[in-house]
Formats: structure tokens, sequence, C-alpha cells
């Protein structure tokens, strides 16, 4: 019995490009295509597919649908598998498609879906309950632990990156303490933890707090941090006023 197919694609060149691919595999039959996730949730209710084929980025807000849905099934159908295909070789997505189990799911490049084999494979692999990654996602992947692991925020607990977070935002403590449940004593007793955790000198409190911020949005955005970023220097001072606090009184 042919392997059931439901295809989600908003563009529909490369909708018909994964049709006319997989057309050529007698043990696939798609059963419906989708231009959206709305679509592709009613089809996977009326079709129960064994394997969903699904863009990432989809109408109505085109972030991050695809991996939302596999979400979804893994608690509603976890025996349907999702072939996720992405132009996008982002750490993220994978590491998101992946959180709650490998099992029956696929991350592929779109690059490689004009190569039948390939998409066939990860097809039959995730309908049987394996698993396929693209190499090229893989080395992401290995690449990003790799830096989280030299991180100077890899010593952070989890909720300590919460609040360096917030200062980043610019937020006072007052402010972090309302934005995450906790007292304005406990927000300056993480944010005290924080400084010595990164070993930033004792200095005035908001050139403290702009070096925080700039090491969390050098860490966030996968790069290197600025070389003088624990340097004392008068640029920090124009800084301030985006990661600083609003009181120099606070810690």
């Amino acid at each position: 019995m042919a392997l059931r197919v439901v295809l989600a694609e908003d563009s529909f060149l490369a909708r018909q490009a994964v049709v006319h691919v997989l057309a050529g595999a007698s043990d696939i039959e798609v059963v419906a295509t989708c231009g959206d996730r709305d679509e592709l949730l009613e089809a996977i209710e009326r079709e129960r597919p064994d394997v969903v084929v699904t863009d990432i980025r989809m109408p109505p807000t085109c972030t991050s649908e695809g991996v939302e849905v596999a979400a979804r099934l893994r608690q509603a159908h976890p025996e349907i598998g999702v072939v996720v295909l992405s132009q996008y070789l982002e750490a993220t997505y994978a590491l998101e498609l992946l959180a709650n189990g490998s099992d029956g799911r696929a991350y592929v490049l779109k690059e490689h879906i004009h190569d039948r084999d390939e998409l066939v494979s990860a097809i039959r692999v995730t309908a049987a309950g394996g698993s396929v990654i693209d190499p090229k996602v893989v080395e992401v992947l290995v690449e990003a632990r790799a830096r989280a692991a030299s991180s100077p925020l890899s010593g952070l607990t989890r909720r300590e990156r919460e609040i360096l977070g917030e200062i980043a935002e610019g937020k006072s403590n007052l402010a972090i303490g309302m934005s995450l449940g906790l007292s304005k004593r406990a927000v300056e007793k993480h944010i005290n933890a924080i400084f010595m955790k990164l070993e930033l000198p004792e200095s005035e409190d908001l050139s403290r707090r702009v070096k925080a911020a700039l090491l969390f949005l050098a860490d966030d955005s996968g790069g290197p941090p600025a070389p003088d970023v624990l340097r004392s220097t008068a640029a920090d001072r124009p800084r301030a006023r985006a990661a600083g606090s609003r009181s120099r009184r606070e810690t």
C-alpha cells in the first residue's frame, strides 16, 4: 500500500515541483496539497496521512508554522511522520523540530528536493518512525553546541539568562521583577551573580549593565563579543540609554 502524503507549501511553483518529484515514486501518493497552516491542519484531519511534508514558513504569519504543526502532531497524532522542507540553514528550527523527540521527523533543505531519492527516502524513513537530518544542518547544530560551550554565558542559570535578556532590553530592576514575578531584592541578587560569573570588574553599575547586555547580544546573534566589551571605556556611556537602567543607583 502506498504511503499517503499531505504536502504543504505556500509557493505554488515549489508545491508543484515537489508533487512532480514524488510522482515518480510508486509507493508514495500525494493525497492533498495545501498553501497555508489552516489548510494543512484541515487536510491532516480529513486524510489522516502517513506523512506530512511541509514548508517551515507559511501563512498566516510566515514564521514557523511547519514546526508548530509538527509539535501539534506529536501530541495529537504521534503516528504521523513529518518531513520539514526548509531553505533556512538555522539550528533554531531544527532544535524546535526535535525538541520532543526525533522519531518520525526529518529536516531537509529545499536545495535537495529535486533529488527524488533523498526526498523519497526521508518520507519512507519518517513513516517508519525514523529520523533524517540534512548533513548541513547537523554541521550547524554541532557548531552551535561548540559555540554555546565556549560562550561566557554558559555558566549562567536559566533564570540568570532570562534576567540578562531583560537587562539587554533596557529594563530597570523593578521592571524586570514585574516581568518575571520576582522581588526587587531577588533581581538584585541575580544581577550580582551575573556580574560575578561574567567576571565584570567593579565599576559604575550602569557600565556593568551595558557590558553584560553586550555580551548577551553578541552571544544571541551567534557572533563573538566585541573585543573591548570587558574593558571600561568612555564609549560605554552613550550606549547606556539602550541597555542601562533608568537609575544609576540600581545594581
